[in-house]
């Protein structure tokens, strides 16, 4: 039987709000209609986990929308860039839990992204050996509830998991029929009682029990 975690990325597995949002600033000083609109790492946090049309129209309410998108995307692209030279921060043990998980269970991430991203976040963290599939928003323009059904298809998954720390997440859960487990530590909450972490470590504990 195949049992696979999977797990959202920004606030489950690393938190690079602050790097991400040094690098949007950027771009939005760039234009005459955001240069005055610079955000704050709490409305990161805010944002993260919500596909990128949704936070365009959450950080640029005014400005029309063809140029929202432009923007957007130079957001987006400038971000990849940034984070080449200002990596994001792992959270504690997130390495070693990753490590001793996938000798007994396939790992997966799914995150509402851009292409790119989680690529170089595999790279950056040396994570990526531990790892068989991701898929994101940027690349299929899925939900993230249909990106973790993708996922279960492709690899032939008979049962899954899906780690999250926003209440985005436990929809998708939700919507993709899979168990879930509350990343406490993120950035929100959720609307109902699930199985949930305090710190990454947990996981080796409560996974015991779940699959």
């Amino acid at each position: 039987m195949k049992n696979a975690i999977i797990f959202d990325l920004d606030g489950t597995l690393w938190d690079s709000s602050r790097q991400v949002t040094e690098s949007w600033n950027v771009v939005l000083g760039r234009y005459p209609e955001t240069e005055n609109s610079k955000i704050t790492t709490a409305d990161m946090h805010r944002f993260m986990g919500r596909q990128m049309n949704e936070i365009a129209r959450m950080m640029m309410p005014d400005v029309e929308e063809a140029l929202r998108s432009k923007i957007m995307l130079e957001c987006m692209d400038y971000e990849l860039e940034y984070l080449l030279d200002h990596k994001g921060d792992l959270y504690p043990k997130v390495y070693e839990t990753l490590s001793a998980l996938s000798e007994k269970f396939m790992l997966m991430i799914v995150s509402n992204c851009q292409d790119g991203y989680i690529q170089l976040f595999l790279k950056q963290t040396g994570t990526g050996r531990f790892f068989g599939d991701f898929e994101s928003f940027g690349k299929t323009g899925l939900s993230k509830g249909e990106n973790i059904k993708l996922v279960i298809k492709r690899n032939a998954v008979d049962r899954a998991v899906y780690v999250g720390d926003t209440q985005g997440d436990l929809d998708s859960a939700d919507k993709a029929g899979v168990e879930f487990i509350h990343a406490a530590y993120g950035f929100g909450k959720t609307n109902r009682e699930t199985a949930r972490i305090t710190e990454f470590s947990e996981l080796t504990k409560i996974l015991a029990d779940i699959l």
